[in-house]
């Protein structure tokens, strides 16, 4: 690997000084890596380094493909982003935690062998569950426990799953799987790694982990978290499943689950969770649709996914820094006293909306259109609902409540500067793409053939957006925020845990204590009576019988010895008395 650098090990070796450094050093040194990063993946040519054997085993640390290259330019230019966003932060911890977690979610997109993606997977879960339970407090800490609980059990899924997998194929190798799910040709071992998968894709109903923790995060730990572990799931199941028909519908109905569920919700980073839930949904489906123009749209929208979901977390994460509050029914009249915030923050809000001239507009229609050209029409109605519901509550209903809204006369400023740097330079990069797709479009896998900007495609997106606009203002009094908590299918592990807490320290524990009375009263006598019977028969026994052959074996050595004189006339005596016995014991015989 003497001519590739692996940003991965930029991150996770470049975390180890972190606590060591201080002052304007940190916040250059923080700043360092990931630039050097960025200039590692712009830089790197295509093909396999690190090859190794490893338990007879073909081991391939970094695969280098175009597809590998778009998701490793989008990690590091968005690790630079949120350091950026991060630089006010003193808690070195977080530092190293968003250091290693990004390094992680590098090193499974550039893995080549199923080993080297799992080692990264679940550093990808311990890191980012750090940024969780750096919020302190009891709500972060349950569903930081939480979240890491249900990481933990789907690493044990994909293990297993590689496992089986590699015993099936005899080869480690990750890749396209073979066969596909229609054809049968999927064994146990590739429908764990696809559960595994999906499971940090957050496809309902395995999604609750992210609704659950994201909101609970500390302000910076949540815009990496938006970032990185859904949109690695995005990549390995472009890398191994592309095609698979699953994957359609599951993407089809997580766009329109994310949409749904935030309708009822009054926490502004849990609405934008359930946002990511329904944007991952347009790349899932893209990937399952499967052909090159789906898998183009699916990766592109992750890049920009990345970017404006990032932009959306930290313009809410600078109101709750500055208003300690991140409830709707909490918010308002902010956009007097955080003029910028509102402006970039709408930037994040036009381009995951898909308006044009943004981001979203040239990612997101491209995984619709290549629905239409694969005649799903079911599949292009739902995500053009979704998109409508994106804007209703992303676009509208959050900026209105948490900026607008009701006048609450809070005590509020713009946040620290670093943290508008940030948010500016992800509002660039968002109106950047939307204006000049192409550089995004040349970093793709395939060559694209797809036009955003057709007089019918602006209009018809214009007309869907103002028709959702104009339902807004119609229906304003029905869309209010309330005081209250959904659950989601996190319900069913939050009343789970507590029902095998109860069962654990109740039946089970008085079942034990009674097998215990038992066994003390009972059972432990008995073997103590029958440990003495044995000791008894031993003693009295085995042990006289061997003692007494032992003292007869001894007896007649004794003997044996006072007949062995030395003496040769007493042997040659011997010898012939037993001569004169034989021959008697002869004669008498032959008569």
């Amino acid at each position: 690997m003497t001519d590739f650098i692996h940003p991965a090990l930029l991150f996770i070796l470049g975390a180890l000084p972190i606590p060591f450094l201080g002052g304007w050093v940190r916040k250059a040194y923080l700043l360092l890596i990931p630039a050097l990063a960025v200039l590692a993946v712009l830089t790197m040519e295509p093909g396999s380094y690190g090859e190794a054997r490893f338990i007879g085993q073909e081991i391939l640390i970094a695969k280098v493909d175009k597809l590998s290259i778009v998701f490793a330019t989008v990690f590091t230019i968005m690790a630079l982003i949120g350091m950026v966003y991060a630089l006010h932060l003193t808690d070195a911890g977080q530092h190293v935690a968003a250091f290693v977690y990004v390094g992680s979610a590098l090193g499974v997109v550039f893995a080549g062998d199923y080993l080297t993606l799992y080692l990264f997977w679940e550093g990808m879960a311990f890191a980012s569950a750090y940024l969780v339970f750096a919020q302190r407090g009891g709500p972060a800490i349950r569903a930081g426990f939480r979240y890491l609980m249900v990481h933990i059990t789907g690493g044990v899924v994909l293990l297993g799953g590689i496992i089986s997998h590699g015993l099936a194929t005899g080869s480690l190798l990750f890749g396209p799987i073979a066969g596909g799910l229609t054809n049968g040709g999927m064994g146990v071992g590739d429908y764990l790694i696809l559960a595994g998968f999906i499971l940090n894709a957050a496809v309902p109903p395995l999604n609750a982990w992210l609704t659950d923790a994201y909101p609970e995060a500390t302000v910076t730990g949540a815009v990496f978290m938006s970032a990185f572990t859904t949109k690695t799931a995005v990549y390995v199941l472009a890398r191994a499943f592309p095609g698979t028909e699953l994957l359609v519908w599951l993407g089809t109905i997580m766009a329109l689950y994310g949409v749904i569920y935030a309708v009822l919700e009054n926490d502004c980073r849990r609405l934008l969770a359930y946002h990511i839930v329904s944007q991952v949904g347009y790349m899932i489906a893209g990937i399952g649709i499967g052909t090159e123009m789906a898998v183009n749209g699916a990766a592109s929208h992750a890049f920009a996914h990345i970017l404006y979901k990032a932009l959306l977390f930290m313009g809410a994460g600078a109101v709750i820094y500055v208003t300690g509050r991140r409830k709707l029914t909490e918010l308002g009249g902010l956009y007097k006293t955080m003029p910028l915030t509102v402006a970039l923050y709408m930037v994040g809000a036009f381009a995951i909306s898909a308006f044009p001239f943004f981001s979203g507009f040239v990612t997101k229609s491209m995984v619709i259109a290549a629905a239409g050209a694969d005649h799903r029409a079911l599949v292009v109605l739902a995500l053009t609902m979704a998109s409508s519901g994106t804007f209703l509550h992303t676009g509208l209903k959050l900026p209105y409540y948490m900026f607008f809204g009701t006048d609450r006369k809070l005590e509020a400023r713009e946040p620290p500067r670093n943290m508008l740097i940030a948010m500016g330079m992800a509002a660039v990069l968002c109106i950047a793409i939307g204006v000049f797709p192409q550089p995004l479009y040349a970093l793709l896998p395939y060559p694209v053939d797809f036009e955003p900007y057709t007089g019918m495609h602006v209009m018809e997106s214009l007309g869907l957006l103002m028709f959702t606009a104009l339902g807004f203002v119609l229906f304003l009094w029905a869309l209010d925020p309330e005081n209250t908590i959904s659950l989601d299918t996190d319900w069913f592990y939050r009343k789970g845990a507590r029902a095998f807490m109860w069962l654990a320290e109740r039946p089970l524990a008085r079942y034990e204590q009674a097998v215990s009375n038992v066994s003390e009263t009972a059972a432990l006598p008995l073997l103590r009576g029958a440990a003495r019977t044995g000791l008894r028969l031993d003693l009295a026994g085995v042990d006289a019988v061997v003692n007494g052959i032992a003292h007869s074996i001894l007896h007649g050595g004794g003997r044996l010895r006072r007949l062995q004189t030395g003496v040769v006339t007493h042997y040659v005596l011997a010898m012939i008395v037993g001569l004169i016995a034989a021959t008697a014991v002869f004669v008498v015989a032959w008569r």
